[in-house]
């Protein structure tokens, strides 16, 4: 109860935040100026949304999976923050008048382009690789639990990542707090996710 608890917090703190920053409006680095498609606020709205994608196709699999309660509230507050926060981040793209993808490889605005092969569809550090999804899908139970939370695992961590790009670069001030929830967020259900794997005999993959 107390970790579903945290969960619960957690997930409604973060869409408190999200409808909070829903209004927000181009120009809010105080400047007025809109972002060009080459900037990091772009960059990390265009791959966020495609990282979130991953988190929340994993996360209504493994609800299939399993009928473990504790589990299958963590997975669909992940995919209910994360479908929120990425409609917010590709309709800042459609404000900005900026395409939702980029002929540059990802996390190019970080100077990270090289980072993921895209091999097998994981397309940034964290993402699941598409034979990773297929056995997820196969697995059920326990065994779909666990594989559940090592590989969320993984994406938060390549997700937190990014989001402290944004932080680091972005201009728009909005789009700064959204990512810096996102560490805290993310983080905090990292640090779950390593007690239910410890309650399942299990640990991180890395």
């Amino acid at each position: 109860m107390r970790q579903a608890g945290l969960v619960a917090g957690a997930a409604a703190t973060a869409l408190v935040a999200a409808g909070a920053i829903t209004y927000a409006v181009a120009g809010d680095d105080g400047s007025g100026r809109t972002p060009s498609a080459e900037s990091a606020d772009a960059g990390f709205a265009r791959d966020m949304a495609v990282h979130h994608q991953q988190a929340v196709e994993m996360s209504y699999i493994v609800r299939d999976r399993t009928k473990d309660e504790e589990v299958r509230r963590l997975a669909y507050d992940i995919a209910q923050t994360q479908a929120n926060q990425r409609g917010m981040m590709l309709g800042w793209l459609d404000l900005w008048g900026l395409p939702k993808v980029s002929s540059e490889p990802p996390m190019t605005w970080m100077d990270m382009g090289g980072m993921a092969s895209g091999k097998d569809g994981a397309l940034m550090p964290g993402m699941a690789t598409n034979t990773e999804l297929k056995k997820l899908g196969e697995l059920s139970g326990k065994q779909a639990e666990i594989f559940y939370l090592q590989l969320m695992t993984d994406h938060h961590k390549g997700g937190v990542h990014m989001a402290e790009g944004c932080v680091e670069k972005c201009t728009v001030g909005v789009e700064k707090r959204l990512a810096q929830g996102m560490v805290d967020a993310q983080q905090s259900e990292i640090g779950l996710m390593a007690d239910l794997l410890k309650e399942r005999g299990a640990a991180p993959r890395s």
